[in-house]
């Protein structure tokens, strides 16, 4: 009897661990890369989770930051993501026409207000115009966006200063201070402390560009063979994320949660999304103004020459949103 009660009390430790692992497997996992993983516009990811939209989506996102795009399109491109946010559109453009395995699965930002170039508060330059060939102007990653503008910034407002790739704003506000890069580049909230206490000044917006102003600039990608294989798990995915950037204006828990992510006072964070960052900028339905994106691409040798319908039909793979 007693060796009987023994296997019983057994098997009652062994039964909620079956049900545990069966409500575990009930939720797909999914590889998540993100540029610039703290930028408030990258956050429905991270922040989605925490608040546990996805979960309720029966989805785990394996979040992981880079340095910027070109090391998010890398990562999804040869399979160790199946998703990557904040890449630039232009360099996902690049990637695919070279027969790269990643298409775009939405834009993930609208226009280029968010971005800002500065220099020391103490440093002779007050704007692009006064840079010279010898100095260095800062973007993250190739690919980025912040390529793109730089880039743009070169060819099309006739900047002068050498494009460097500095990697995320921490790094690039340490090469600036230190001396290393002239002309660095931020997205907010990162640089708001140091422009309130005057520590550097801006010289140029990403929004100066004419022509990207009403672009989708940066995208959410898919690896192709993820999209293939995984199609349900990411369908609930774009579900889950646009519900979360839709909580993140919506519910001032979610500003609470990115302050003390941030350890920055929510004041500062809700002027910056005002500011740099409204909602309409991160909508996720349709890519803007992509005939302009692709001339700019093309213009800024992103492109050897335009997409074809086939191949733009290939590449936006954007779902519905649910009604």
């Amino acid at each position: 009897m007693k060796a009987f009660k023994n296997m019983v009390c057994a098997l009652g430790l062994v039964v909620p661990v079956a049900l545990n692992a069966g409500a575990a497997s009930a939720e797909d996992t999914l590889k998540v890369v993100i540029g610039q993983i703290n930028n408030w516009e990258n956050q429905a990811p991270t922040l989605g989770q925490d608040a546990g939209i996805f979960k309720k989506h029966g989805l785990v996102l394996e979040n992981t930051g880079t340095q910027g795009a070109g090391e998010t399109i890398q990562a999804v491109i040869s399979g160790s993501a199946d998703i990557g946010a904040g890449v630039g559109a232009a360099g996902v453009m690049r990637a695919f026409s070279k027969g790269a395995p990643v298409r775009i699965l939405a834009p993930a930002f609208t226009g280029t207000g968010d971005l800002f170039w500065y220099v020391k508060a103490d440093s002779k330059i007050q704007s692009l115009k006064d840079a010279t060939p010898e100095m260095t102007i800062a973007y993250s990653t190739n690919g980025s966006s912040s390529n793109n503008i730089v880039v743009a910034f070169v060819s099309e407002l006739g900047a002068k200063a050498k494009p460097t790739a500095t990697g995320g704003p921490a790094a690039t506000l340490t090469a600036v201070m230190s001396g290393q890069v002239d002309i660095g580049w931020a997205a907010p909230p990162f640089g708001l402390r140091e422009l309130k206490e005057g520590k550097i000044r801006i010289v140029a917006r990403g929004s100066d560009v004419p022509s990207l102003r009403g672009q989708t600039v940066r995208t959410l990608v898919v690896n192709a063979d993820s999209l293939k294989t995984k199609r349900d798990a990411i369908m609930r995915f774009m579900d889950a994320y646009r519900e979360a950037v839709d909580w993140m204006y919506s519910d001032p828990k979610a500003v609470e949660m990115y302050s003390k992510k941030m350890n920055q006072p929510v004041d500062v964070l809700k002027e910056s999304m005002q500011k740099f960052q409204p909602k309409e900028t991160m909508q996720t339905d349709k890519f803007a103004d992509l005939d302009g994106a692709i001339t700019d691409a093309v213009k800024l040798k992103f492109l050897e020459k335009p997409l074809t319908k086939e191949q733009i039909a290939e590449l936006l793979q954007i779902p519905p949103r649910k009604k």
